[in-house]
């Protein structure tokens, strides 16, 4: 069973530079994407971006829209075409395959706000169609999600029908599956990127944990993380009181003891979370929570390790699924999403792991460990972190590239597994400063739990 330990929370060091995507970083990207038309026999993919659903363009070519809509046409040889709306053809520059001239662009008003000028730009269809989209063509749509049937696309209508008209209804198909699995699959790079965000979210959480005070709002304790200004993949939570509200910002609530309390924070490639309740010691608790460490969030840490122990390359996600199930039944645990999902510019890419599924884990992915446990006696507990899964030659290109984050990689992995018990696979990477780290009662961060 799962005890508790007094510690110090351990620093790993300042955090390397931020890693920089190039042009050829892009370009590769956008000949996997070919590759993969190319077997499913499409002649273009057309990719849909908006302020909430960028990742897939982002990834493609570091563009990601501010305001608007966009959309990239891709064919199978030839410049990308990027079409955007108009405050976002001043934002191309953010582009690296813009400033090679390996990208077009070409403004279509419609993708603005309201009410801004419309007077100056091509017909969708007329920009659809010079960039060779026509009888004979076989269509390709990117949204960000799909659902089992080739015909059902998240992308808006009017760009759908657009497409169907030129190439004809039955030549335009859901693709988006071709970016999900491709964003599954993460460099050395990419990697180091994340293990860059997850660093400065877990520092930022930790900011908060130690800065809790009873009497402070919810607010002041978010201004305590220090937001620094990196892009966030969702927003901020903060969470407490008698008026607690899942998913819901900070609202101006003040701290009291007693009361459950869960947070986030959630950059590219990175969501640290953690619940608790807003107290020092089980004693503060509702009488009928008091025994909240041996009845709930002591199953769920014990839970937890054998999850990550059993989270290798080759594990089925189905397996994996199964194990939390029968560890903590739905009846005490109410379980009911995914037991860890993939995480990439968008908080959630896909996961492998769900009921009957016989998806493996595999070196690149990079996971969330979001288990969510909620009762309406206990509430809730969490171990909410970013890790890697490398294989041998995805490891040693990581050392070499990227020391500093490797570094702190292998300092996780040490303190993880000798101070908190932990038995992690050698494939497994920890990327956030918090891993492993779970405070229940969060007015006392030091006594966190640990695995005999």
């Amino acid at each position: 069973m799962a005890r508790l330990i007094e510690l110090d929370w351990p620093v790993y060091g300042p955090e390397a530079e931020r890693p920089v995507f190039r042009a050829a970083d892009f370009a590769a990207r956008i000949e996997q994407l070919r590759a993969r038309m190319r077997d499913a026999a499409f002649t273009h993919a057309v990719v849909y971006a908006d302020r909430e659903h960028f990742a897939n363009l982002a990834w493609l070519t570091n563009f990601d829209p501010r305001f608007e809509e966009a959309l990239l046409v891709v064919g199978v040889s030839g410049e990308p075409l990027l079409v955007t709306g108009n405050e976002c053809m001043s934002y191309l520059p953010i582009s690296p395959l813009w400033g090679t001239g390996q990208l077009r662009a070409e403004r279509y008003q419609p993708f603005s706000l309201l009410d801004q000028p419309r007077d100056a730009s091509r017909s969708l269809a007329e920009i659809l169609r010079d960039a060779g989209i026509g009888a004979g063509s076989r269509v390709g749509c990117v949204g960000w999600k799909y659902y089992g049937d080739p015909q059902a696309m998240d992308l808006p209508s009017y760009v759908v029908d657009t497409l169907r008209t030129l190439a004809g209804r039955e030549r335009v198909a859901d693709a988006t599956e071709l970016l999900v699995r491709l964003r599954g699959s993460c460099t050395a790079r990419e990697i180091a990127f994340f293990e860059y965000t997850n660093h400065k979210a877990s520092e930022a959480m930790r900011r908060m944990q130690f800065a809790m005070r009873e009497g402070m709002t919810d607010h002041e304790l978010i201004a305590s993380a220090g937001y620094d200004g990196l892009p966030l993949s969702c927003h901020m939570t903060c969470k407490t009181g008698p008026n607690r509200v899942s998913l819901a910002s900070a609202s101006g609530e003040t701290i009291r003891r007693g009361y459950p309390w869960s947070a986030n924070i959630a950059y590219w490639g990175a969501n640290i979370c953690r619940a608790g309740w807003v107290a020092e010691s089980a004693a503060e608790l509702p009488v009928a929570a008091r025994d909240y460490v041996d009845a709930f969030a002591g199953p769920y840490m014990d839970t937890m390790a054998e999850w990550l122990a059993a989270l290798r390359i080759g594990a089925e996600g189905g397996s994996l699924h199964e194990l939390v199930q029968a560890r903590l039944p739905f009846e005490r645990f109410g379980i009911f999403l995914n037991a860890g999902h993939l995480i990439h510019f968008d908080e959630w890419l896909s996961s492998p792991v769900y009921a009957g599924s016989a998806e493996r884990v595999a070196s690149g992915m990079v996971f969330q460990t979001d288990v969510i446990p909620s009762s309406k006696t206990y509430f809730s507990t969490r171990m909410e972190d970013g890790l890697a899964i490398a294989d041998e030659p995805l490891r040693a290109e990581i050392a070499s590239e990227y020391p500093a984050a490797w570094g702190r990689i292998e300092a996780r992995r040490k303190f993880v597994t000798e101070t908190l018990g932990f038995a992690l696979p050698e494939e497994q990477l920890p990327l956030s400063n918090t891993f492993g780290l779970v405070a229940p009662f969060v007015l006392n961060p030091r006594l966190v739990f640990a695995i005999p």
